[in-house]
């Protein structure tokens, strides 16, 4: 069973490794394709260090949703995970976890939600559990997502409209200890409440067209 991980990547030269690292010892994985969607950093470089690993460098900032297209198009696993770059704590247990009620169960899509992480993207994922970025899935769904009218940081939200509409089977798995970097870490106070009220704009026209 060939499984491919998209990790989409903006930036992330600081993080990035602690990603690629466990995908990179699992015996489940068998390649990584890793998406720079337009960094200014190092993070291409970062990610051919890798040997399982294809970068896909876009030339300017797209967005999460067009930069996990571009991995889709150039994907060949019969089973698919999305995780972020900027996790924090993931382990080889937490990628097993996502895959294997794929192999085991009845079941086309895992959603990870974080647990004993940290407070602040708990409450988040409690909160909204559906918008997690940590999902693995069956290849004969890839065309559908590839389809969906989606851009900008509306990809979780569209594939969540996706699964209800579509009765998708899904599972949500819990993720202990694992967390993510947040935005306004990144980019500082005032910067990350920018990106946060665009990707919040994003949601909501999603949802309302």
């Amino acid at each position: 069973m060939k499984v491919s991980a998209i990790v989409p990547a903006y930036n992330e030269e600081m993080r990035i490794k602690n990603v690629l690292e466990p995908l990179s010892k699992s015996s489940m994985i068998t390649n990584v394709i890793v998406i720079d969607d337009g960094s200014r950093d190092h993070t291409a470089l970062i990610a051919t260090e890798y040997n399982n690993t294809t970068v896909i460098q876009l030339p300017e900032n797209r967005g999460k949703a067009e930069a996990i297209k571009r991995g889709l198009e150039g994907c060949d696993g019969e089973i698919i995970l999305f995780l972020d770059a900027d996790l924090v704590g993931l382990t080889e247990e937490h990628i097993e976890d996502l895959i294997l009620p794929l192999l085991q169960e009845n079941i086309e899509m895992t959603v990870g939600i974080f647990e004993s992480g940290r407070t602040i993207t708990n409450l988040a994922q409690k909160i909204a559990p559906n918008l997690s970025g940590q999902r693995a899935f069956k290849r004969h769904l890839a065309r559908d997502i590839l389809n969906l009218n989606m851009s900008g940081y509306s990809l979780e939200v569209a594939l969540s409209k996706y699964i209800k509409e579509n009765c998708i089977t899904t599972k949500q798995v819990m993720l202990k200890d694992i967390s993510h970097v947040m935005k306004e870490e990144k980019l500082g106070l005032t910067k990350g409440m920018v990106w946060r009220l665009k990707m919040y704009k994003d949601i909501l026209k999603y949802w309302l067209n």
